[in-house]
């Protein structure tokens, strides 16, 4: 992976494509410890506590949530368009039922104490720095009934954006 470290006021993306449109995969752990990789289409880019950040949230069910919970470092990994495919099966799928990149055809790499792609064509590297989990009697009525009818919530993470990679 002939990676290109790049300042992140530098990535030139538009988050709503990026994020909602293009969607990215969000991976925990290390090659070590064992990691695992999920789509995510929900997401943040922004400053706090005057530091680059992302916002991402994870589902409690989803078997990436016991890696964030262990690591500090998370990555988002940003694909071109002919990934989408390999991205909808990652989101479809469970890391605890197969491997989840060799079945989509993606070649993990180690990257800054994290785990990413090869085939990505942009990895932001993330330093986990605050979690929250969504209380369904705090969330509108409707946003309620659309998205946690099932009471599987999501857990927010705010990660500081440590590097950003273009792929070169």
């Amino acid at each position: 992976m002939a990676m290109q470290k790049i300042a992140p006021e530098q990535w030139d993306k538009n988050p709503f494509e990026a994020i909602g449109k293009d969607w990215f995969l969000l991976t925990a752990g290390t090659e070590e410890a064992g990691w695992n990789t999920m789509t995510c289409s929900w997401g943040a880019v922004g400053v706090i506590w005057n530091k680059p950040t992302v916002t991402c949230y994870v589902r409690h069910s989803r078997h990436t949530l016991g890696f964030l919970a262990q690591q500090d470092t998370f990555t988002l990994s940003f694909f071109g368009a002919e990934y989408k495919k390999a991205l909808a099966f990652c989101g479809s799928h469970s890391g605890r039922d197969c491997d989840k990149a060799a079945e989509a055809g993606l070649h993990p790499v180690a990257i800054d104490g994290g785990m990413s792609f090869a085939e990505a064509e942009t990895v932001i590297v993330c330093k986990k720095r605050f979690a929250a989990d969504m209380n369904i009697a705090d969330l509108p009525e409707e946003i309620a009934a659309n998205f946690y009818a099932d009471n599987d919530t999501h857990r927010m993470y705010l990660g500081e954006i440590l590097a950003i990679y273009r792929n070169a």
